[in-house]
């Protein structure tokens, strides 16, 4: 017997699995076998302590925030206030616990606004590409050469401050960054082999676009997200210091606006705030520098 005819008596005698071509596996199903850094998982540890106390403080320790509950610039550490009291007499801790709740809701819901928009805008603009693509650029340009703050001020002032007001202006302004890296996610994905099958089977652009691509460009997009709460949480803090926050809501923003001037005699109620906004920022970027290394298979690799 040649080699010719060994050979192909080797293959008819092959199990049918040993003769298939290499199967390439669909990007969405790919497994992740990666952990989070020691990092990260203290992020999330600090930020749900923050939370809990925002959410179930109220609860525990019931109390106006506005009330005046002791003696101007009381200093911390004292009978009448574990954290001292502000220039109008109210408690610093009371409103550091009621103030949490709309900070934490400012900025969750407006990186969510924010995460909409830009994935909505750069998905229509990468997978279409052509006029579509120049023209939602040319929108997301405009909106970032524009002065965020200043534009955030005029939007607030126009509609007066309200945390509805402030969301949907933070909201409105940060929505390029996400935007382009939603944009440059869909251009790699949209000519890939497992899209053109999808096209061919007769799916139509919304499936392929919300079913297809999505799905596998959401590991950069979900670190962004994560990162656009901390960015919201200081744009809120820093319209709240300007005094377009909402004054019937307490805020870590508006503790550190009212209390400004009285920084030098009354130091506590703008540091206790501060380090709260400098802590909750700090957990989320954590966390976002977490999922990242964690969904990055190049820095997995390292």
């Amino acid at each position: 017997m040649n080699k010719s005819a060994t050979l192909q008596h080797s293959v008819a005698a092959a199990p049918p699995a040993a003769r298939l071509t290499p199967k390439v596996e669909h990007p969405a199903r790919r497994r992740c076998a990666c952990s989070l850094q020691p990092s990260a998982i203290a992020g999330m540890a600090m930020l749900l302590l923050i939370l809990l106390v925002a959410i179930a403080g109220p609860w525990v320790y019931p109390a106006d925030p506005f009330e005046i509950r002791s003696a101007p610039l009381t200093p911390p550490f004292s009978e009448e206030a574990w954290l001292g009291s502000d220039y109008l007499g109210r408690d610093v801790l009371t409103t550091l616990i009621y103030g949490g709740r709309a900070t934490l809701l400012v900025g969750a819901v407006a990186a969510l606004l924010s995460v909409a928009i830009g994935i909505t805008l750069g998905a229509f603009a990468g997978y279409y590409g052509g006029k579509v693509d120049a023209a939602l650029m040319r929108l997301t340009e405009f909106f970032q050469v524009l002065p965020a703050l200043l534009f955030a001020m005029v939007v607030v002032t126009l509609f007066s401050p309200s945390l509805v007001t402030v969301t949907l202006a933070i909201g409105i302004v940060s929505w390029t960054g996400t935007a382009r890296l939603t944009r440059a996610e869909f251009l790699k994905y949209r000519g890939l082999e497992f899209v053109r099958a999808e096209r061919a089977i007769g799916a139509g652009n919304a499936r392929i676009i919300w079913k297809v691509i999505l799905p596998n460009a959401l590991p950069p997009l979900v670190v962004s997200a994560t990162l656009a709460v901390g960015a919201a949480i200081l744009f809120e803090a820093g319209l709240s210091f300007l005094g377009l926050g909402d004054p019937n809501q307490m805020s870590w923003g508006l503790m550190i606006g009212s209390s400004r001037q009285y920084v030098l005699s009354c130091w506590w109620a703008v540091a206790f705030p501060g380090a709260a906004i400098f802590f909750t920022v700090l957990a989320v970027s954590l966390i976002g520098d977490g999922l990242n290394d964690a969904l990055n298979p190049k820095l997995r690799e390292r």
